[in-house]
C-alpha cells in the first residue's frame, strides 16, 4: 500500500534539520502531511506547517528538493511517496496538532546513523541535504 504526503525541511542558523515526533509514535520526520481534495502540493505544505509548527509561510518560499519514495516511519508495510520541499525557517517553530516533539538534527556526514529517524530521511533527505550548500531558501 501506498501514500502520497507533503514534507518541508527548515534548517537554522546552525544547519541544523527540523525534525518532528508525532504524537504516538517513536520515528522523527519532516513536518507535512497528506494533501486535501483540491490543493496543490505548495498548498498543503504551507497548510501542513502553520497546523503541525504554527508557522507562516507563502508558497513562494517553496523549492522543491526531491520527490522520493520509502517505507513508512511508523506504519509497516506502508510505502510514501513525498515531494519534498527546501524552505527558509520563518520564525520559532512551536509543536502543535498531532505534533509531540520537535528536534533539530545536525547535519554532519553521519547524521543519517542517528536513531528513530524515518526511512525518508535516511535514504533520500538527508544525503541530498549533505550535497548542497545552507543557502538562503533552507
Amino acid at each position: 500500500m501506498s501514500l502520497f504526503v507533503v514534507s518541508v525541511t527548515f534548517r537554522n542558523a546552525k544547519g541544523d534539520l527540523l525534525l518532528v515526533r508525532k504524537r504516538g509514535t517513536t520515528a522523527f520526520m519532516l513536518p507535512g502531511g497528506k494533501v486535501e481534495p483540491g490543493e496543490t502540493h505548495p498548498q498543503a505544505t504551507v497548510r501542513e506547517v502553520a497546523e503541525e509548527l504554527s508557522l507562516t509561510l507563502d508558497e513562494s518560499d517553496l523549492t522543491l528538493l526531491g520527490h522520493w519514495s520509502a517505507g513508512a516511519a511508523n506504519e509497516p508495510g506502508l510505502t510514501i511517496t513525498s515531494d519534498v520541499f527546501l524552505a527558509p525557517l520563518p520564525g520559532e517553530p512551536v509543536a502543535s496538532a498531532e505534533i509531540e516533539e520537535l528536534r533539530w538534527l545536525p547535519l554532519t556526514p553521519d547524521a543519517a546513523t542517528a536513531p528513530a529517524l524515518s526511512p525518508m530521511l535516511v535514504e533520500h533527505v538527508i544525503p541530498a541535504l549533505l550535497q548542497r550548500p545552507l543557502g538562503p531558501r533552507g
